[in-house]
């Protein structure tokens, strides 16, 4: 039996044994607990991810995750079906906000499912087959939120200001990225960070939320912003349809490539200055010398909330 003296060092058993005896008097002692017993292999990468989600739903609001007004796909209730259909199929959700005069006037939701009926040649009316909307506002916190969805089985909210107005929408997905989703990759800003970060290679990480006066401030481009808030909701006019991470699109002597994104709205870009369109001779030599390039083809191919 290995005799114990009180003038060595304890081990790493013995230490641990004292970090996980020793409860935590904040949450900061909690996360660092927590990344403790990761680094001790006693919780993996996924669990400590969702731990850490979990605790970051009860501080988190709606204003934080929404999907902004401006990027947001509704349907027009004096729309007839072959108009706003093909907008349903593009864009993928499976609800969608309808409205009368504007964004503010949300009338109901659409299910696409209700959208059988019409292909069944039933008698359709868009009115009729609207759900209630739900309405909450921007400080409403993400934890009682998820409480709501569960307990009414409503799956979307709308999200509005003080003064009344429509500032977005936020679903049960939404919601639930924030536990179950990527927390943090290389591709997140440090909350220090401005909203347009220089890369050493000349490149800039620039958020999807960087409003349209800014990047034009730091790009020298002249984007209005009469139909857009933010450089994102201009990318995702651009490409006509919401993109996957890695995709990249080029207008305006910039190239745009998409860094992270989830199901219903852009996070993070890649912008890079192009000195050379690939029609001037150096570019389509360098591009013959180079070969065919790998991936998509860069330009819009015709956006996305589920």
């Amino acid at each position: 039996m290995m005799s114990m003296d009180p003038t060595s060092k304890p081990g790493w058993l013995e230490r641990l044994g004292a970090l996980l005896m020793r409860e935590p008097e904040d949450r900061e002692q909690l996360i660092e607990l927590l990344h403790s017993s990761y680094e001790r292999n006693l919780l993996d990468g996924d669990a400590l991810s969702m731990i850490e989600g979990v605790l970051q739903v009860s501080e988190l609001q709606a204003r934080d995750i929404m999907v902004p007004r401006a990027q947001m796909d509704v349907v027009e209730i004096a729309d007839p079906p072959e108009k706003f259909i093909p907008v349903v199929i593009e864009a993928g959700h499976s609800r969608f906000p309808v409205i009368g005069a504007d964004k503010d006037d949300v009338l109901g939701v659409l299910l696409a499912k209700d959208l059988l009926r019409y292909y069944a040649g039933e008698s359709f009316n868009l009115r009729e087959m609207l759900r209630p909307a739900v309405f909450i506002p921007e400080s409403k916190r993400l934890n009682v939120l998820l409480k709501d969805f569960r307990r009414t089985r409503n799956h979307m909210a709308i999200v509005v200001d003080e003064y009344g107005g429509v500032a977005g929408l936020v679903t049960i997905e939404d919601v639930l990225e924030q536990i179950v989703g990527d927390i943090e990759d290389e591709y997140d800003f440090d909350e220090t960070e401005g909203n347009i970060v220089a890369e050493p290679d000349g490149r800039f990480r620039v958020k999807a939320q960087t409003e349209i006066e800014d990047f034009n401030a730091a790009f020298g481009t002249e984007y209005g912003n009469e139909d857009f808030d933010t450089i994102g909701g201009l990318v995702l006019n651009r490409f006509g349809r919401l993109p996957k991470r890695g995709e990249e699109i080029v207008f305006d002597e910039l190239r745009f490539r998409v860094l992270r994104a989830d199901s219903r709205r852009l996070h993070v870009l890649l912008v890079e200055k192009i000195l050379e369109w690939p029609n001037s001779g150096a570019a389509m030599a360098a591009m013959a010398a180079k070969g065919p390039p790998e991936g998509p083809p860069e330009g819009p191919s015709g956006t996305g909330h589920s």
